[in-house]
């Protein structure tokens, strides 16, 4: 296969997916093959024969993200239709108190959102993304297909009660083998929706050639779109499987979510001719290019350059990605091959390129660990929250009733009504003050998304204090079964908040990672974002359940006593918004000192 002279010969096993064979001249849009001269010609890609893209307007860009934003629309209806309600799922059919149904939710949150930071180093140096994505989504197809047969298959409950009613209570219970089957079908379906998650959004950001100043607009606005695709699949969950889950069956919901999954993955092949794939470099790993710094600058630890090595060094690292930043990694730069008495004792030197990629992972650290309460601040609107709202008045009319998950449905609604103005109002105007090309930097928009994250606790806090209250007036305290006469739009100015805080801090902390990750890795990049959603949700569990300990006892109910109008969630929104307080502040100390990788 023919290609351009300043590229190096590629083959068909360092592409993201299987090339068909073409031996022609032209690249088959009837340009030669060896021509630069076209504008349009977009490097470090192919097309889906394996040709050099010369015509931008043909291949990727808007033409092919708008098919990743679509099937982003099934991936959001069919996961948070599940996620969001599975807290009711579970403390009804499945039996489990309020505190062991989060602590549930929890883990599997976090086990969720932690694989993708595993695999993405296999995604970025061996599989691609196209074939994980293709791959994760029959793993995704086939959990909820599980899933639904843990519902309905006759085998899969209590074998001792087909024929037998006396005891109800056991009858009613999930056997052990019923229990078991479910949560592998369940951790099944989020693990393979994770991996399809992660990398159908990289792969619809490498649809835009960050060197092209149009296109890099567009990029920073497909964060924006992804996200506002995903609130209209929530929008639709709600409407949709929310119900069907609390009014007809669990089993015909995840059926339809598997049928959903189906049509998702038809829609991204029907594509897969427009799409841009990226090139793998010959006899590159960016990961272990990586590991090969931190492992040279250990064992140089104790060892100093001579003066003529620094110079050298000084001279070519001038970048503008931070190199002065964490000097402690240009001991990989040393070189002792000139010297026979220690050659052997150290390793090959590494490139400067490999220490700053190196350097600007470990500044991503501090900004990835102070955003953690973040995410267990937002974790709560998908577990108390709707606890909360089961116990109000969701009544609209006289025949209808609002599942109590679908109160949820406020904060998508928010986030969908603000992404487009913020996208083509705000940005545009900021950009006129600030001559950023994004407005604001994406730090400040994080910072901003925080403090509507504190905010949204305060108020959810007061809320309850008044929820509570109400259940005092009129003796409802001993009864955990009572609607308390306080309509359930009491909670939604604290959706409104949740919401506004993922156009601003989830977007924004989604475009930071994928854009500052090192030039390869940016499928690592996404996974380190969602990584944030799988340690934060773990962390939100152990911090339930010390606070449970701590406040349970000597006569208290404790702060997440299973009877709401015993306990004081008041108290416990009331902490997190002191932490993300916190969490502001020293998000800014760190903010302040960041240098952006390319000038963003």
């Amino acid at each position: 296969m023919e290609v351009l002279s300043s590229v190096k010969s590629v083959d068909a096993n360092e592409y993201e997916v299987p090339l068909l064979t073409n031996n022609n001249t032209t690249n088959g849009h009837g340009i030669e093959k060896n021509s630069s001269s076209s504008s349009d010609f977009v490097e470090g890609v192919v097309d889906y024969r394996g040709d050099k893209v010369f015509d931008r307007s043909k291949f990727g860009g808007w033409k092919s993200a708008s098919f990743l934003t679509l099937i982003s629309i099934g991936d959001s209806f069919v996961f948070y239709g599940m996620i969001i309600n599975l807290i009711s799922y579970l403390t009804g059919p499945f039996q489990q108190s309020t505190l062991t149904a989060a602590q549930n939710i929890n883990i599997l949150a976090g086990v969720t959102w932690m694989v993708p930071l595993f695999t993405s180093l296999f995604v970025d140096s061996v599989l691609g993304r196209f074939r994980t994505i293709l791959f994760s989504c029959l793993i995704y197809i086939m959990g909820f297909g599980f899933l639904t047969l843990s519902v309905v298959h006759p085998y899969i409950q209590r074998s001792d009660c087909h024929n037998n009613t006396d005891n109800e209570a056991l009858c009613n219970s999930p056997s052990s083998f019923q229990v078991l089957f479910f949560y592998i079908s369940l951790y099944l379906a989020s693990v393979g929706g994770s991996g399809f998650r992660v990398c159908a959004q990289a792969f619809g950001a490498d649809q835009f050639d960050e060197t092209n100043s149009d296109e890099c607009k567009s990029k920073s606005s497909f964060f924006n779109w992804w996200y506002f695709a995903a609130s209209i699949g929530v929008i639709l969950s709600h409407l949709i499987l929310n119900y069907i889950q609390d009014n007809l069956s669990w089993a015909i919901a995840f059926g339809i979510s598997s049928i959903v999954m189906m049509v998702a993955l038809t829609v991204f092949l029907l594509a897969m001719h427009t799409y841009r794939y990226n090139v793998k470099e010959q006899n590159t790993d960016a990961i272990l290019d990586i590991i090969q710094v931190f492992v040279v600058a250990t064992k140089n630890w104790r060892c100093k350059p001579s003066i003529d090595h620094e110079l050298a060094i000084g001279i070519a690292h001038k970048t503008p990605s931070g190199s002065h930043q964490f000097k402690f990694l240009d001991k990989a730069l040393i070189d002792f091959s000139n010297n026979p008495l220690v050659s052997r004792r150290y390793c090959i030197p590494c490139s400067i390129s490999q220490v700053e990629d190196a350097k600007v992972l470990v500044k991503l650290v501090p900004i990835w660990t102070t955003c953690l309460i973040y995410v267990v601040v937002s974790s709560q609107s998908t577990t108390f929250f709707t606890k909360q709202s089961i116990t109000l008045d969701r009544s609209i009319g006289t025949n209808f009733q609002i599942p109590a998950a679908s109160i949820y449905i406020f904060t998508t609604l928010s986030a969908a009504f603000f992404i487009p103005i913020y996208d083509r109002l705000f940005i545009p105007l900021v950009r006129v003050v600030t001559g950023n090309p994004n407005g604001i930097t994406t730090l400040q928009r994080i910072g901003a998304g925080i403090f509507f994250s504190t905010t949204s606790m305060v108020v959810a806090a007061v809320i309850e204090k008044k929820r509570l209250q109400r259940a005092i007036d009129f003796g409802l305290i001993d009864n955990p079964n009572a609607t308390i006469p306080m309509s359930v739009l009491w909670l939604v100015p604290q959706y409104v908040l949740s919401g506004f805080e993922s156009v601003f801090t989830l977007i924004g902390l989604q475009e930071f990672f994928y854009d500052q990750s090192p030039k390869g890795l940016t499928s690592l990049g996404l996974s380190l974002f969602y990584s944030m959603y799988g340690i934060g949700s773990f962390l939100s569990g152990i911090l339930i359940t010390v606070i449970e300990r701590v406040t349970c006892g000597n006569g208290s109910y404790g702060w997440f006593a299973n009877n709401l109008n015993q306990a004081h969630l008041d108290y416990f929104y009331w902490l997190l918004a002191g932490l993300s307080t916190l969490q502001l502040v020293t998000f800014i100390y760190f903010s302040n000192s960041y240098r952006y990788r390319r000038g963003t």
